[in-house]
């Protein structure tokens, strides 16, 4: 079988990232917050909220005894919110039961909330230089290429085959090196659309490339239609200007996360917690697209029948846009917020 491990660590001392803000470290909670948020989501992205967290949350312990709204509110913007809550609960884990320092063994890593055998492997990786092997989409990509690996990759057969390339490609010296060497080959020669191939130092031994199908591996999920979805978003102001908010449950989509009161349909008047609502306007439909679902956000202006600046329970407040609550919103939320 053809290695590609020596030629990406060469190519890598050259041609790869070498100044990332998570990079030059061996300090696990960095690493580790950084390969969550780059979960599904580009480096440039992230950068600015990396660097706000860090800000805020500089250890561990800092983020474990943060108030979970605060948490939130940093990764508004950021998506997929599950990664958050996990991130939350993995570092009041580690200062509990690990007095603050990230584990070592990669089961304990793997048995924390939101942490993948790849992630666990890119923390190990870089942290203790353990030679763990990775695949995130990257690898996924660089491999399937390499070796013309037939099948989308969700499928577990195909998974199981990536693996053994990665296991088999990975080394057990200099594995940081390499780690980060076939991250950035993905993300910047070998990607998705318009990959370098003139550049790559792979060529050669490459059998997409040599097939003539580098466009065509790896092959994408198998094509379904994605269902869609309606609610409607009841934007109740009192007063002052403000909007009544609602938390939703700690789990599912947008868990934790406080939203405008969600109903079927727009009615005659609404009650909501101990404030009554009369809906004044039915504004322009917002669409949100998830991973799994697109769902049609139709927004209701309404007008709480008094002031109404003191609600029931815990779950309901008063919140205006321009204000500085700490409060973890959605984007298409945060949106429609600043907009009305």
């Amino acid at each position: 079988m053809n290695h590609i491990t020596d030629t990406l660590v060469d190519w890598h001392a050259s041609h790869g990232r070498h100044d990332l803000p998570w990079q030059n470290t061996r300090d696990a909670y960095r690493i580790w917050l950084s390969e969550i948020m780059l979960q599904q989501t580009q480096v440039t992205t992230v950068i600015p909220y990396y660097e706000r967290f860090l800000q805020r949350f500089p250890n561990v312990t800092a983020l474990a005894e943060a108030a979970t709204d605060e948490v939130l509110h940093l990764w508004t913007g950021l998506g997929y919110y599950a990664r958050a809550r996990n991130l939350h609960k993995t570092a009041q884990i580690v200062t509990q039961q690990y007095n603050g320092k990230f584990p070592t063994d990669i089961d304990d890593v793997i048995a924390l909330p939101g942490i993948g055998k790849s992630t666990a492997g890119a923390i190990l990786a870089f942290s203790e230089h353990q030679p763990h092997a990775i695949l995130d989409g990257n690898v996924k990509r660089v491999l399937a290429r390499f070796y013309a690996v037939e099948g989308w990759y969700g499928n577990k057969a195909v998974e199981k085959q990536l693996w053994q390339l990665a296991q088999a490609n990975t080394p057990s010296s200099n594995v940081h090196i390499y780690t980060q060497a076939i991250m950035d080959f993905g993300a910047t020669l070998c990607s998705r659309s318009k990959p370098n191939c003139a550049a790559c130092p792979l060529q050669t031994n490459c059998k997409a490339f040599a097939q003539s199908r580098v466009t065509e591996l790896p092959h994408g999920k198998p094509k379904t239609t994605k269902p869609t979805k309606q609610t409607v978003m009841l934007l109740i102001k009192n007063s002052d200007d403000e909007f009544l908010l609602q938390q939703n449950p700690p789990s599912g989509i947008w868990g934790g996360l406080w939203c405008p009161p969600q109903v079927n349909e727009a009615q005659t008047e609404h009650h909501i917690g101990n404030v009554t609502a009369t809906p004044l306007e039915t504004l322009p439909m917002l669409k949100h697209t998830f991973s799994h679902y697109t769902l049609e956000i139709t927004p209701v202006l309404c007008r709480a029948e008094h002031r109404a600046n003191i609600v029931a329970e815990n779950t309901h407040i008063w919140y205006k846009p321009e204000s500085n609550q700490a409060l973890g919103l959605a984007a298409p939320v945060k949106k429609l917020l600043h907009t009305y």
